[in-house]
């Protein structure tokens, strides 16, 4: 056998840690913060806790997958918290007049058209996604408040079918659940499995190629946006049925914590690299985080502290596979 032979067989032998860290770092942090979960609190496991953190990070995953989708191509949506807080408001007020059904589709759309305007400003007019997304974040919240005079507002008896949803379980699991979970198997099969899938990982690793390939580039990161804002919508009024009132302070800060999410998950934000699966571990991540500093009492403020640290660390852990392939 030549020398050359024995060398790549070498390169194939030899264990890659940091291509192993890049596939498996997610599921790893997710196992290590569970270990400590479990090792803290004995309540951990229980199925009521479980039920809680998976229904407290529903409308956070339902967001990050529309997240997910921008991110690939290259963009940023800060305006998910704010599209979720113009959902819950006008989730409330629409449910008074129309069936619930009819008042979520209403909702959609909003949600739409406010990821429509932020994607064809971004892919039409080749606008910063930073800075136009962060203008709708600013619009939304501000139609929110307007619509609401600034109130919380209450579904009522007409919305009894919103409410019901988000208190009622399917064998044991939370509905909000169900849903969040529902979505992201739809996002796995788009992104894996149809062209618009495979032409958004393209246009995020090289839109200049897709281009000149004869494909429409705007569509598709119009699509995405759009996408987004649907979701964040829907996102806002799967908050609003667990506690019966819309309200425009829902989803402040969410952006932060929706893309944190999905970075944790490995998507880049470079664009052109992402997983479904790795962003609903990114997610819960964000729910064991959060559950675990409940569970040991750690006081609200000092919280935020926490999680600050723990982010960086995950990132740290992420960023290390690109250290270990030096």
């Amino acid at each position: 056998m030549s020398s050359l032979s024995v060398n790549n067989t070498t390169r194939k032998n030899k264990f890659d840690a940091g291509e192993f860290f890049r596939r498996y770092g997610t599921t790893l942090i997710f196992l290590i913060l569970v270990a400590c979960a479990a090792s803290l609190s004995s309540s951990f496991f229980s199925e009521r806790n479980i039920m809680n953190v998976l229904r407290q990070v529903s409308g956070t995953g339902i967001m990050a997958v529309g997240m997910l989708l921008v991110i690939m191509t290259r963009g940023i949506d800060l305006s998910v918290g704010s599209i979720a807080a113009l959902g819950s408001v006008m989730s409330a007020i629409v449910v008074s007049q129309y069936s619930a059904g009819a008042s979520i589709g209403i909702v959609l759309l909003v949600g739409a058209v406010c990821g429509i305007v932020s994607g064809f400003l971004v892919a039409y007019l080749r606008l910063q996604p930073f800075v136009m997304t962060l203008a709708m974040m600013a619009v939304a919240r501000g139609i929110a408040l307007i619509v609401s005079n600034g109130q919380p507002i209450m579904m009522g008896e007409q919305g009894g079918a919103i409410t019901s949803f988000g208190t009622t379980a399917w064998f044991g699991v939370p509905l909000p659940v169900v849903l969040m979970l529902a979505i992201f198997a739809v996002a796995a099969i788009l992104l894996n499995l149809t062209r618009f899938g495979r032409l958004v990982k393209a246009i995020g690793s090289n839109e200049e190629a897709v281009h000149l390939s004869g494909i429409p580039v705007a569509r598709y990161v119009l699509a995405v946006y759009a996408i987004s804002g649907a979701l964040a919508a829907l996102a806002g009024v799967i908050i609003t049925s667990r506690s019966g009132v819309g309200s425009a302070t829902v989803g402040v800060g969410a952006e932060l914590d929706v893309i944190a999410a999905v970075v944790i998950g490995g998507a880049s934000l470079a664009g052109g690299r992402g997983g479904v699966f790795n962003t609903l571990l990114g997610v819960l991540v964000f729910g064991v985080i959060g559950n675990i500093m409940n569970l040991i009492n750690v006081p609200g403020y000092h919280q935020q502290v926490c999680m600050g640290v723990i982010i960086v660390i995950a990132m740290l852990l992420q960023k290390g596979t690109g250290w270990l392939k030096r």
